[in-house]
Parts: C-alpha cells; structure tokens; sequence
C-alpha cells in the first residue's frame, strides 16, 4: 500500500498546496495518486503544531483522532514509571500513542481494521525510529487477533460518535466494554481514552480518571484500572506537568465571592472536569475564593498575583462595569484599551454584535480580557 507515494512526491505536494495550486494544477503535478498524496500533505500541513516532526505520515481523519505528541509524552512516562514492560494498542490509527509507548516498553502490538492506519503507523513508527511494535491489520475482538497477543496492559481510544446527547461506554467505537471482556483474560490493566463529559457514575470498573489540560484547554479523559490507578481522581496541566490528585483527607477551604479581588485566577478545565478545586486551593497557598464556575470557564479571585503551574492564567483587574457593550466601551476607550478579548457565554447569534459593540473604535496595542460575572463585566489584563 502506497508504494508508488514517495515522501518526495509529499514535500512537493505541501509546497504546491501552500503555494495556492488547486485540484486541477495538483493532479498535473503529481500524477495518479494525486488526491492521497494531496490529503497526506494537507493532514502534515494541519499538523504542524501537533507534532515535533513535520514528515509523519496521516490521512485527515487520523490526525483528527491522534494524540498529541506531548500528551504521547506524558502518558508514556506515566507507564514507565509504573514499570510496565509490554502493552497492546487496539485499534491504533496513525500510532502515535502507540510509538511512545514504545518508546518505554519491551514489546507493542498495534491493531487496526483499516490498512491504511496500519501503513500510515508502520512508516510513523521508523521515522522516530521504533522497532519494537508488531503491527496487526486486523478486528481487534476478532479470537485470532486476541490469540496473537502478549501484553500486560490493552490501551484502548475508542472513535466517538457525533451528536450524541449523552456519552456512553456503549456508544464509542470500539466499545470499552467490548474491549475489556475480550481481553481481561489476557491483559493485567487496562487504558482507555474516554469523552472528558462522561459520567464518572457510567463507568464499571475501579481506577483512576485522569483529565488532562493542554496549553489551556481540556484535552483527555485518560482512565486507568488497576492496578495502574493511583487515586481515584486527577488532573494534570501540560505542557507545565503540574499534577493535583484526589485527597478526601483535606480540609474544605473552598469559599465563594460575588465581588472580584485585585486579580482573577483562570482555573483549568481539567481541574474542574476531575473536580479538584479544593485540592487546588490547597496548593496555591494564598487567600483565595471562588467567584465563577462555568461548563467553559472557571474563575478564583484574590488580592495577590499569584502566577503558578496549576493555574490557566492570572490576571489583573483594571475595573468593574455594568455589564453593557455600549458601557463597557467607554471604560475601555478612557482606559486605554485598543483590543479586548471576550471571556463570556453569549449566544453564538448574539456574539459578533455583542463583540462588535464592545470594540468599536478602540486603538492602540493594551489588551482586555473581558469577564462576565453576573450582571457586571470585569475588565483585567494579562500578567
């Protein structure tokens, strides 16, 4: 498979696509398999801030449901240290997961159904130079996949299905459940990726939930059965590597505000989705309090500038106002603002009139981050 598509013809398709060349001007350049060539550099040019190297092969939809390559990171140094020395990937796409794993262990088997997966992490595989993965284009749940296994632990990250009202082990494809029952005569533990707004409740096992925030937003729902789980909840903030961890034995510090302090503190989502605000408040040590919890956006607020690791960012209050554009952009224009950044829930037919009203002939290069907390805006700047 794709013997005739060079990584040569690849570099000259990105080149060509950046340059502007359409369907027609491609298909001249690059002959019959133009339009694989074409997805292959489309997928790289996407990539480019997913990935360390820019000459991985992927199709679009396998970029779309690979990991990103800190996160491949992290999650195989987790497995290393809990002295795992071999692990089974179904269902393995592109390989990117599966390659770091590899990295950290002895032995690897990678599964797919689609051959094109199983090329595309096969080449993925010698470009970061890992030879120890034995690939298998197969159903994993099939009994001659499973019998060709070896490994202490099966990882699991499964496809989600659009446009499902609530999320369901039942529902991903492949099933965890189906996943577990296959393999839980042959495997010692077992990782799955999970949607980060599943039900703790819905899942049937005992482990750990391990949400992960990349670069400020919530990126994983990794779950980990024992005897891999640590504690029943955590989270960690990448690429700081800043992790908090469940402790029922805490005191409750937390305390809520309705009035917002000399800074505000952007709590991460993974944080909140592992439900760890008090274990973070531990941590910050300083006189802190809650002031907003949104599905997107969480804020803590005191009156020192705090800056740390666990933490989205901080920031500085310049003012507080009546929550009204027009009312808003008078603060801002006195202040000296010429651009604003909407940190708010709006209705998404209301936002760019809200937006527009709200930065309507400002000037200059000073940035405000605009908060809504109730009926009033808070106006801060980044520190």
């Amino acid at each position: 498979m794709f013997e005739g598509i060079s990584e040569e013809k690849v570099r000259e398709a990105v080149e060509l696509i950046k340059r502007g060349y359409d369907e027609r001007k491609l298909r001249a350049r690059l002959g019959s398999d133009w339009e694989v060539i074409a997805e292959i550099a489309r997928a790289r040019i996407k990539a480019k801030d997913k990935f360390s190297r820019d000459d991985l092969w992927m199709d679009l939809e396998g970029l779309r449901y690979s990991t990103h390559e800190i996160v491949a990171r992290y999650r195989s140094e987790r497995l290393e240290k809990a002295g795992v020395r071999s692990i089974t990937d179904v269902s393995c796409g592109i390989g990117i997961q599966l390659i770091f794993y590899a990295m950290k262990v002895e032995r690897a088997y990678g599964i797919d159904i689609d051959p094109a997966k199983v090329e595309f992490a096969r080449r993925n595989a010698e470009k970061y130079g890992v030879s120890n993965i034995e690939f298998i284009n197969a159903d994993s749940l099939a009994p001659e996949t499973v019998g060709r296994i070896d490994a202490e632990v099966v990882f699991s990250d499964p496809a989600r299905p659009p446009e499902m009202p609530e999320r369901r082990l039942e529902d991903l494809l492949p099933s965890p459940l189906r996943i577990y029952e296959t393999y839980k005569s042959r495997a010692d533990a077992f990782i799955f990726d999970l949607p980060p707004q599943i039900r703790r409740e819905r899942i049937p096992w005992k482990g750990e939930f391990e949400y992960i925030d990349l670069f400020g937003a919530l990126n994983r729902l990794t779950f980990y059965t024992e005897p891999l789980a640590g504690v029943e909840r955590s989270a960690v903030v990448l690429p700081a590597g800043a992790r908090l961890e469940s402790n029922p034995d805490l005191e409750n510090i937390l305390e809520w505000t309705d009035e917002p302090g000399e800074y505000l503190y952007e709590v991460p989502q993974a944080v909140d989705y592992a439900d760890l605000l008090n274990e973070l408040f531990h941590v910050l040590n300083g006189e802190v309090k809650m002031l907003l919890r949104e599905k997107r956006r969480v804020l803590a607020t005191g009156d020192a500038p705090l800056k740390s690791p666990y933490l989205k960012r901080t920031y500085a209050v310049v003012g507080v106002v009546p929550f009204h554009p027009v009312r808003i952009n008078d603060f801002l224009r006195k202040e000296g603002f010429g651009r604003a950044t909407l940190k708010l829930s709006v209705p998404q037919e209301e936002y760019w009139r809200v937006r527009k009203r709200i930065e309507a002939n400002l000037s200059g290069d000073r940035r405000a981050f605009v908060f809504r907390v109730g009926g009033k805006a808070v106006v801060a700047e980044a520190l």
